[in-house]
């Protein structure tokens, strides 16, 4: 069999790891590896590489993809597009580079992709990727820990110049309008105060919360946001900076905002990111292996399982109200806005 293999949508530590997990496992099966390069666009150009022992070696521990990535959605039509039907071509294109099943590492986006590209009669295999965990069909996905780490990290750091100069300090967290990232950093770096986007917020109890603070001789504060909470936005603004504004301007405390972005997407994956891969892309090749396309990688209960594409298009895992995570932090004092 031959196979190819590509990764679509933003980048995320972990990318190589997967790519090296699909590829060495393949080979082993006696399959032909080839990396198709920047995303789909890769496949609308017949844009490839050989992907060999040799190309798959020393690459397990390096952040991003060798393979390069873009955000091209080829279901999704576009003013001024060239090509007038991409999913035609890329079928087409497969079938004349003898493609017997395509490889898709992404988030929501890639996965939906990979769906449609199965219902045309592509062989597919979906493997979830990103650092926001908000992929459905699967307890989680890699760049998840990572990015969990980067900002709990930032998060530490914070409370230092926060307490030496007895001020509110506000992070923006990645995520879009899941709140994963936002929940497991803010609990994991002390946060006083986490604003999900699942969660409604009140800004004048969190101001309530952060003075009750200073009259408990508790002089600084951090407060954890979710860059996807519903704001008032005022030309552009983010939602770091309004909670950071509204903060100051309720409580007169002085109050700064920091935005790690996308540092929390980049650098080598953890050891845990690492090994999920490892495990993602082992387990595709061996779906491949026995034929049973149209899926996508998931982690269940710790186990390996395979999700039926259709199931996993179009959805979002999203953070419950009721998560074990925020009724645990409540119990410890971390306020969540309501």
């Amino acid at each position: 069999m031959k196979i190819g293999i590509l990764s679509s949508g933003g980048d995320c530590p972990g990318i190589n790891a997967t790519i090296r997990g699909v590829g060495k496992a393949a080979i082993t099966y006696g399959m032909e590896v080839i990396g198709v390069l920047d995303g789909f666009t890769g496949l609308m150009f017949n844009d490839t590489i050989q992907l060999s022992e040799r190309q798959l070696s020393g690459i397990l521990t390096l952040g991003g993809t060798i393979l390069g990535t873009s955000r091209e959605k080829p279901f999704k039509k576009k003013e001024g597009d060239v090509i007038a039907d991409k999913p035609q071509l890329i079928k087409q294109n497969c079938a004349k580079m003898g493609i017997d099943c395509l490889v898709c590492i992404g988030g929501n986006g890639t996965q939906k992709t990979a769906a449609q590209l199965s219902e045309l009669g592509i062989n597919v295999i979906g493997i979830p990727k990103t650092i926001d965990n908000d992929v459905w069909g699967t307890d989680v996905t890699f760049g998840f820990d990572t990015a969990v780490n980067i900002a709990t990290e930032a998060i530490d750091r914070l409370h230092s110049t926060a307490n030496s100069h007895k001020r509110v300090m506000v992070i923006e967290l990645m995520g879009h309008h899941a709140g994963w990232i936002t929940l497991y950093a803010g609990v994991a770096g002390g946060g006083d105060v986490i604003l999900i986007p699942e969660k409604e917020h009140n800004i004048n109890k969190v101001n309530e919360v952060l003075l009750d603070r200073c009259r408990r001789g508790k002089p600084y504060s951090i407060v954890v946001v979710g860059e996807g909470i519903k704001i008032e936005k005022k030309n552009g603004q983010r939602a770091g900076a309004y909670v950071a504004e509204q903060i100051e301007r309720g409580t007169r405390i002085e109050t700064r905002v920091t935005v790690p972005g996308y540092t929390l997407r980049g650098g080598c994956p953890s050891p845990y990111d690492r090994i999920l891969a490892t495990r993602m892309g082992t387990y595709a090749a061996s779906l491949i292996n026995e034929r049973k396309f149209g899926k996508m990688v998931a982690l269940r209960n710790n186990e390996m399982a395979a999700v039926s594409l259709k199931e996993t298009a179009g959805k979002t895992r999203l953070v419950p109200h009721d998560h074990f995570l925020i009724k645990q932090a409540q119990r410890v004092g971390t306020f969540f806005g309501d």
